[in-house]
């Protein structure tokens, strides 16, 4: 079990501490709850709940879990997730059939994408910027473990090679 007293930010660090609830309708919960990441008023996290590992989304501000329709899938196992920082965009690694992939979630209109699809490789570990607009992960797609920089409509971009 983890439980969820975590760091926020906003005018300076403040510790939260969320009550504990054993019917996992809460944060804190008796389930396991695996790699937390915090965006503005949301933490999206991956939890056993259900009987299978599904992705959540926490709203602090009205302390509830909220609602998303059309993503968590019984033949989809999901990992490493992250949020925009407005909460709209969540991508995160899912496995589907034997098949990695980075998959994003638009909770506004409530659309799942593959946006690997089409990419012949193992992928993991997404993150999104603040602004949802980019989408960082790994790939082995030249067999070894590169970082590659997609948009959010999962086109390709160009890679970054002046590190000043």
């Amino acid at each position: 079990m983890l439980c969820f007293a975590t760091v926020l930010s906003g005018c300076g660090p403040q510790l939260v501490n969320f009550p504990f609830e054993p019917g996992g309708r809460s944060l804190n919960s008796s389930f396991a709850d695996l790699q937390p990441r915090v965006s503005e008023r949301y933490i999206v996290f991956v939890s056993d709940r259900s009987g299978s590992q599904n992705l959540y989304l926490y709203d602090t501000v009205v302390h509830s879990l909220v609602e998303l329709p059309g993503l968590n899938a019984i033949d989809l196992l999901v990992s490493s997730p992250s949020i925009s920082e407005n909460g709209r965009l969540i991508v995160f690694a899912g496995s589907r059939e034997g098949r990695s992939g980075i998959y994003l979630y638009d909770r506004e209109t409530r659309q799942l994408r593959n946006l690997t699809e089409n990419l012949k490789a193992e992928v993991r570990n997404p993150t999104i910027t603040a602004d949802g607009n980019t989408i960082a992960f790994e790939s082995s797609a030249d067999g070894q473990w590169d970082i590659l920089l997609y948009n959010r409509d999962g086109q390709p971009l160009e890679p970054l090679t002046d590190f000043r």
